[in-house]
């Protein structure tokens, strides 16, 4: 390790050659394991190594299973709404609001979060760039992530972002406010990659090709009037045909019975040939159920409950309630509140520099957005169970009651709710 610090240090002369004393105050705090990284990449740009335009075509445009939980997905996803709180005070009017509400001329909100979680969920990497005007915070853009690389720094960390398209770059690497990145980058989980995230479309790979395959399978047994096909049998005398007979026969079939509109269309041989059609036997057939595996793959992959989608088979639920409530708990909530903290903490600077008497330290009051589960319809019959269990507890008062089930206190609190001195 210390020879690798060492050769770190000739190659950046800027940087202090390692050292067993203590970090003065004034140095920056840094990865000790950033640098490494930079080893590898030298500071150029670096390419996401999958090809997203084969994720979206195969997967989310050419195949129902994936449009669907795509879909349902992003479309959950953006109907939740967002609330602000500072500490654990709501606030109701601020200007990170409006912002969310509108985010450009051309789009609301649900179809700026939409298209952000569709980006995020195809290709495992979601990209927001933030505009200002006049000093202030205006429009929020969501990228293409198949036009956008990363520029990793010193630090082996992205110090810029590049985003290419038809032959023009531009480079995103000033702040357009003060402590606001241009670029905001959501990534899912990718174990063997520093710079990008691995897409749900990625791990399920396998299965959609299946079942792609399948549904082409199908396909071309119907273009051929849902039957397989046979076999010429050439009964001459030495059971050889001529190479000009076999080229003949050849273009015959290729011209008049290939096709959709030929499905159907009788043989008429000679020369002693014999059609013996073939029929398909049980374990043949066994595609279909392939094909629905494969779906329930896809769905697992989603994380989305196969009942949900469709699927037939391996419908674990009791009831499509209890699916619904599965596909908000275990797949959407967890979305939303990863992106809504990583939304906060990238546009929450943009107002907490101008009002420095607002601790930002941690266990401190911070700007945050918070989804709002009480607008959840799905989890109407939790919230209700929720709120009859803390309706008879007779040992807390209304206060701890709201506390317990998320809502802030009331300033002034009713004698009749407080414990009495018995």
């Amino acid at each position: 390790m210390p020879r690798i610090l060492e050769t770190l240090a000739g190659l950046w002369p800027g940087r202090a050659k390692p050292s067993a004393a203590l970090p003065s105050a004034n140095e920056a705090k840094a990865s000790a394991a950033g640098p490494l990284i930079v080893l590898e990449t030298l500071g150029r740009p670096v390419w996401t190594p999958r090809d997203y335009e084969a994720f979206a075509r195969e997967g989310f445009m050419q195949n129902a299973i994936v449009y669907r939980a795509v879909r349902m997905i992003s479309e959950a996803a953006a109907s939740v709404p967002l609330l602000l709180y500072e500490g654990d005070a709501e606030i109701e009017q601020h200007p990170l609001l409006d912002l969310l509400a509108r985010p450009s001329v051309d789009h609301t909100s649900a179809d700026f979060l939409e298209s952000w979680y569709g980006y995020l969920l195809v290709s495992g990497n979601g990209y927001v760039e933030a505009v200002a005007v006049d000093g202030k915070l205006r429009e929020l853009y969501a990228l293409r992530p198949d036009r956008m690389k990363v520029v990793p720094g010193g630090e082996g960390w992205p110090e810029a972002y590049e985003y290419t398209c038809a032959g023009r770059t531009v480079r995103f690497d000033e702040e357009p406010i003060e402590g606001v990145r241009p670029i905001l980058h959501v990534r899912l989980f990718h174990p063997a990659n520093d710079h990008y995230g691995m897409s749900p479309v990625e791990a399920a790979a396998q299965a959609i090709d299946i079942h792609n395959t399948a549904g082409r399978w199908n396909k071309a047994l119907l273009d051929n009037s849902a039957r397989p096909s046979g076999a010429l049998v050439y009964g001459g005398a030495d059971g050889r045909m001529t190479p000009e007979q076999f080229e003949r026969l050849k273009a015959e079939l290729d011209d008049g019975f290939q096709g959709p509109q030929r499905a159907g269309r009788p043989l008429l041989l000679e020369g002693g040939l014999d059609w013996k059609p073939l029929s398909l036997s049980p374990k043949d057939m066994d595609f279909v159920e392939a094909r629905n595996g494969a779906a329930r793959e896809i769905a697992l992959a989603f994380g989305v409950p196969p009942m949900l989608l469709g699927i037939p088979g391996d419908n674990t639920y009791s009831n499509y309630q209890e699916a619904q409530r599965a596909f908000w708990r275990g797949t959407v909530l967890p979305l939303v509140v990863r992106t809504a903290k990583a939304m906060s903490s990238w546009l929450a600077p943009a107002w907490e520099t101008a009002r420095p008497s607002v601790p930002s330290m941690h266990g401190e009051r911070r700007l945050e957005l918070r989804p709002d589960l009480d607008q959840i319809e799905a989890l109407t019959s939790e919230r209700e169970a929720l709120w009859a269990r803390i309706e008879r507890v007779s040992f807390l008062t209304q206060n701890e009651k709201r506390a317990a089930v998320g809502y802030a206190p009331l300033e002034t609190e009713a004698i009749a709710d407080l414990p009495s001195e018995e």
